[in-house]
């Protein structure tokens, strides 16, 4: 899966989050409904200009960002 296919990042759409290619549905939205457990067929459902390949579009491209960043935990957290 090529993330850059499906994800589009422009200043006049969304105040420049990343989007989903062709919409207004940003990134962050389909991974935050796939953080609170639903399905790929329910976020489908809720957003019905998204394929099934732009959901895997959006956790590519948070794969990819997490591969590049480090986020400070803190220590001794258990």
């Amino acid at each position: 899966m090529e993330w850059r296919e499906r994800i589009t990042v422009d200043q006049a759409i969304c105040h420049g989050q990343a989007c989903i290619k062709g919409t207004r549905v940003m990134v962050a939205v389909v991974l935050d409904n796939l953080a609170a457990g639903l399905g790929t067929d329910e976020i489908l459902r809720s957003y019905p200009s998204l394929i099934a390949e732009d959901v895997q579009a959006a956790m590519a491209y948070a794969a990819d960002l997490a591969r590049e960043r480090m986020v400070p935990l803190p220590t001794g957290a258990v």
